[in-house]
Formats: structure tokens, C-alpha cells, sequence
């Protein structure tokens, strides 16, 4: 891909308005945002959202009778839900704008390179923060740090996930997990997610610190796109339009 394909997909994301929050979602975001999650709701506790910060975010289920779905959400102490850090992992050959090159931590692919390349036909080697929107979603590590697997509830890889930031909803997918080079870490997206919620300001070392995000996953098989996802897309939108269908099925469960 050209450097000016490449920029202009970042550029078309900042003028992106997002969809409207459905009433359902809001309601949703409105519901559990006030409380933290306990019991049988908390899947898994001791997470941070920033360096320095305290280990109080967690894991939570949601289930929903009148459908039998249940959704994932992260939850902090008190009414925080989550920030959003800014990941600029995987196809790494387009540095665009040079946002991304703030970014002390990067990594040369995603967790679930080889998943998009199947899913893709080959078309793509790996999600392209610039492009994709993906969530940062799970923790693994092999220091005794906390660590959480959205496999054991369901959750698939690639799988179609709702973010709410501020006014707007987007739909990304389930792009990568948190590794173990720093504490264990909760609400991140790639930089394309990223400057849609929340404009240009972002890059790879500044993102969005109020913990007021809502990221939502669901499990199923149903939840994933597999080839009717664009993931040869040259921009923001038009990956975005192709998960949009499925996004607005999965919501649909919230009630």
C-alpha cells in the first residue's frame, strides 16, 4: 500500500462521526457504569488501566435472560469503566503520518496474525493499526502478573466487539491481547479506533485517560466476521461498513 493510500485512511477516520448509541446500548452503558462488578459477575479482577496506576479493573459478565447471551466488559473501581492506550502492533510497513512512532512498545505482529491471514485468503499479513479497528482484549504473561483469557468464556478470536466513546459507538474486532511488558494493562485500540473516537491527538504514547469507554464483547462463533469482513480494506470506513451488519445484530442482544 502507498504511504498517501495509507494517510488518507487516518485522515477519513478523524472526519468519521461514529453511529449513534442505540438506546438499548446507552441504556446498557448507563446500567453498569454506576457499579463495579461482583460475584459471578466478576470474571477476573486485579488489572490496571495506566502505569502507576491500582490494580482495581476487572473482567465482567453480563447476562441477558430475554435473549440467553450474555456479554464481556471491563470495570474499574467505583464509576470508571475503562481509558483507551493506543496499540500500533502488526503490519508495521506503512508508518503514515508517524503517530504510531510514539510508541515505545511496539510489536511486529498481533496475537492473531496467523487467524487474520486465514480469514483474509491471504490478502493481508496482519491487522495494520492505521486501517483496522481492533481492541486490545485478554492478558497473558508468564510472570505470576494477572492474566485473563476471553477464550474461556467464549469469546473468538477476530470476533466483532462494540466500543462506546463518549456520544459515539464503533465496532472493531477482537485484534490482540496484553502482553507482559508492563503491568498487566486493560483498555486499548489501534490508533485508527482510536483517532475515530477521539481525533488526531491520539498516537502511540497519548491516548484517552478518562476511564469513560465502554468496551463490549460478545461470544459465539456468530460473533465472527471470517471473509465477509473487508480485511483488505484501504481505510478506516470501509472496513468498518463491513462489520457493521453483524455489529448491529450482536447489540441487539443488550437488554
Amino acid at each position: 500500500m502507498k504511504a498517501t493510500v495509507a494517510l488518507a485512511a487516518l485522515v477519513g477516520a478523524q472526519g468519521i462521526s461514529g453511529l449513534a448509541v442505540p438506546t438499548n446500548v446507552r441504556n446498557f452503558y448507563n446500567r453498569v457504569k454506576p457499579t463495579t462488578c461482583t460475584g459471578t459477575e466478576k470474571l477476573k479482577g486485579g488489572f490496571y488501566d495506566q502505569d502507576g496506576g491500582s490494580a482495581q479493573w476487572s473482567y465482567c459478565r453480563k447476562a441477558f435472560p430475554d435473549s440467553g447471551k450474555h456479554a464481556i466488559y471491563l470495570h474499574g473501581p467505583s464509576t470508571k469503566l475503562a481509558n483507551m492506550d493506543i496499540d500500533c502492533d502488526g503490519d508495521l510497513s506503512n508508518p503514515v503520518d508517524g503517530r504510531c512512532g510514539y510508541s515505545e512498545d511496539t510489536q511486529g505482529q498481533t496475537r492473531w496474525k496467523a487467524e487474520v491471514q486465514a480469514a483474509s485468503g491471504g490478502r493481508i499479513s496482519d491487522l495494520n493499526a492505521n486501517i483496522h479497528p481492533y481492541v486490545v482484549f485478554g492478558n497473558e504473561r508468564d510472570d505470576g502478573g494477572a492474566t485473563f483469557d476471553p477464550r474461556s468464556v467464549g469469546i473468538k478470536p477476530l470476533s466483532v466487539m462494540a466500543v462506546v466513546c463518549g456520544d459515539k459507538m464503533f465496532y472493531g474486532v477482537w485484534g490482540d491481547t496484553n502482553g507482559d511488558d508492563g503491568p498487566p494493562l486493560v483498555g486499548e485500540t489501534s490508533l485508527s479506533l482510536a483517532t475515530a473516537c477521539f481525533g488526531t491527538s491520539m498516537n502511540g504514547n497519548n491516548g484517552h485517560d478518562e476511564a469513560d469507554v465502554l468496551y463490549i464483547a460478545f461470544p459465539g462463533d456468530d460473533a465472527v466476521p471470517g471473509s465477509s469482513a473487508n480485511w483488505g480494506a484501504t481505510n478506516f470506513q470501509q472496513f468498518e461498513d463491513s462489520i457493521t451488519a453483524l455489529g448491529n445484530r450482536l447489540i441487539a442482544r443488550l437488554s
